[in-house]
């Protein structure tokens, strides 16, 4: 008579195994979905089409929809086993990671995401900046297009762009999925004005964008004063010349005489000894 003991290791792994597989029944009520391939789309590009067909579904539906970037579209939910969303002016801010999705009245939520591809568009940066030596600069670029872009800043050096040099330690740059920024603290006359790239590179493209930065003197500030007081100062001076020069030193004329003048309380007196004269 054989023995009868405990079933060998491996057989128990494979019983085991085996009891938690869905049977038949299980993989005919999971959700398919058939949606549109992945897209890349460019600016003034034709229209673009997405779709979904749900072939397989385990309850009644409810109703679909679509979701862009983690938001609803608006607009688009309906009852529909098959739906589609069309991009008609294909552009940067259009890209993005786009959702169909299925509610069902008795069974998890099924969706299939499709992603739409597009080369960064910068969107936001200063042209230019303009501080006082000592102070802090600070720069920017802001972007769409899907997938994020990595970020690169560089400065003008002899007529070519080149990463930026960090030795001073004066250099700060910070990325945030489709923001960048890059700050300069304490800031040199003589080293850090010029032109300042920003580049954002995806893989689908790669796009610039340049912000000049000027750094003025610490007497900036007074230029307007200096300017009003040199202008006082050349007023006054122009009055004078032309005071002295309207006025000279007065010269007694040739056709005045030497000697005092006769007043008329002379010649009257004259008169009235001329009439007593008379009288006696």
């Amino acid at each position: 008579m054989p023995r009868s003991g405990p079933l060998p290791a491996a057989l128990s792994l494979l019983l085991a195994t085996a009891a938690l597989l869905p049977g038949p029944a299980a993989a005919q009520n999971e959700p398919r979905i058939n949606a549109s391939e992945d897209v890349v789309i460019h600016v003034y590009g034709p229209a673009v089409t997405l779709q979904c067909n749900l072939t397989t579904s385990p309850s009644p539906l409810s109703a679909s929809y679509w979701v862009k970037n983690g938001e609803e579209i608006p607009g688009t939910r309906k009852a529909s086993n098959t739906t589609e969303y069309k991009i008609l002016k294909p552009r940067a801010e259009e890209s993005g990671e786009y959702l169909c999705v299925f509610l069902f009245s008795n069974s998890p939520v099924a969706n299939a995401t499709i992603e739409v591809r597009a080369t960064p568009d910068i969107t936001g940066h200063k042209r230019s900046e303009n501080k006082n030596e000592g102070q802090e600069a600070l720069m920017y670029c802001k972007s769409v297009g899907f997938p994020h872009p990595e970020w690169v800043w560089r400065k003008k050096v002899n007529g070519v762009f080149e990463d930026i040099n960090n030795s001073s330690g004066r250099f700060f740059i910070s990325n945030k999925d489709n923001y960048t920024e890059l700050s300069i603290t304490n800031l040199q006359i003589n080293e850090d004005p010029g032109e300042y790239q920003c580049n954002a590179t995806n893989q689908v493209g790669s796009v610039s964008v340049t912000t000049i930065l000027r750094v003025r003197s610490h007497l900036a500030p007074l230029w307007p004063f200096l300017g009003i007081l040199a202008e006082i100062v050349i007023l006054v001076v122009i009055i004078v010349i032309y005071e002295k020069r309207k006025r000279p030193d007065e010269v007694p004329d040739d056709d005045e005489p030497a000697g005092p003048m006769k007043t008329n309380s002379t010649n009257n007196h004259k008169d009235k000894n001329l009439r007593q004269r008379n009288t006696n």
